[in-house]
């Protein structure tokens, strides 16, 4: 029984490692939702993306969550508006903003929380099953 509950507490660890990764990521999307670039027509900042893979821990015999890789969003492009004193616009006047939508990056760092306290309630579970079982055998 000892060594399921410790790979339980393994799994759901990597998984709150992973999801607080997501999470920093989010929030950097989120900080430079309203960047622009530095030099006219320069592009600003691109939203990033995170994917995540299983990786079996030979060790412990689990498959355990880790960042696969922490990439940039080429599919949405860059929103444009009319600013023509901006330092960033164009020789047409357009400044080109991010690619990031706060309402999906709220939606996306609102999952990753859910996930996150998932794990939390899982490793919280297990340390109580551990208890619990050494009270037992204190008797």
């Amino acid at each position: 029984m000892g060594s399921e509950i410790l790979n339980a507490m393994q799994i759901s660890a990597s998984g709150m490692r992973a999801q607080g990764t997501r999470i920093r990521v989010i929030s950097e999307n989120v900080a430079n939702a309203n960047t622009t670039g530095e030099t006219p027509g320069a592009d600003p900042y691109r939203r990033q993306t995170i994917s995540f893979k299983n990786v079996l821990d030979r060790e412990a015999g689990v498959k355990k969550v880790e960042v696969n890789k922490i990439g940039e969003d080429y599919e949405d492009k860059f929103k444009l508006k009319y600013e023509p004193g901006h330092p960033a616009a164009n020789e047409e006047g357009y400044v080109k903003y991010p690619n990031v939508s706060p309402l999906i990056e709220t939606m996306d760092i609102r999952e990753a929380q859910r996930s996150y306290e998932a794990n939390l309630g899982m490793i919280e579970q297990s340390r109580t099953m551990v208890m619990r079982t050494i009270d037992l055998l204190r008797q």
